[in-house]
């Protein structure tokens, strides 16, 4: 049986197999300083736990050369009205979360800006305000999350590279 397991887990390990959140980084990615002008956003703290959950050391301030720096360019969500009822009210929105971002290592940019972008529609009712208003901020939440898997997928994407390690 200890020789079935070992075997299973073998075969898992050569097949490039990771449990989700255990991204492998290039060495150059880790020590990492993130920058970003809002550090309250979905995505900051998604990024932050992603890079520490796939063993990078995040620092909270770049005075150290050796160190990546993933810049946050832009992070931003938007809700637009996409259909209006016969009275003008608003009964569909589309919520558009979107992440611009771009890597250097000791000067040395290793992901030149490049931007993200994820969409979601949802219905509205005036009877259900405050679900639907939980409901964005849930969507919002989610948005965040799946561009952050982009994002390390991106990140990830460097190791594969010869000349960015």
């Amino acid at each position: 049986m200890r020789i079935a397991s070992l075997v299973l887990l073998l075969a898992l390990a050569g097949c490039g197999f990771h449990l989700e959140g255990s991204t492998p980084l290039p060495a150059s990615l880790a020590v990492v300083h993130v920058d970003a002008s809002d550090k309250q956003s979905d995505f900051y703290f998604g990024l932050r736990k992603a890079l520490m959950a796939a063993g990078t050391r995040v620092e909270d301030d770049s005075h150290d050369d050796s160190s990546a720096v993933i810049h946050i360019l832009n992070d931003s969500s938007l809700q637009r009205t996409l259909t209006v009822s016969t009275l003008n009210v608003p009964t569909e929105y589309l919520l558009t979360y979107k992440v611009r971002f771009s890597v250097t290592v000791k000067g040395r940019e290793l992901i030149a800006p490049e931007e993200h972008s994820l969409e979601r529609d949802y219905s509205y009712s005036e009877n259900a305000q405050l679900a639907k208003e939980r409901e964005n901020a849930i969507l919002s939440q989610a948005l965040a999350h799946d561009l952050v898997s982009v994002v390390m997928r991106r990140l990830a994407s460097l190791s594969a590279s010869p000349n960015h390690s």
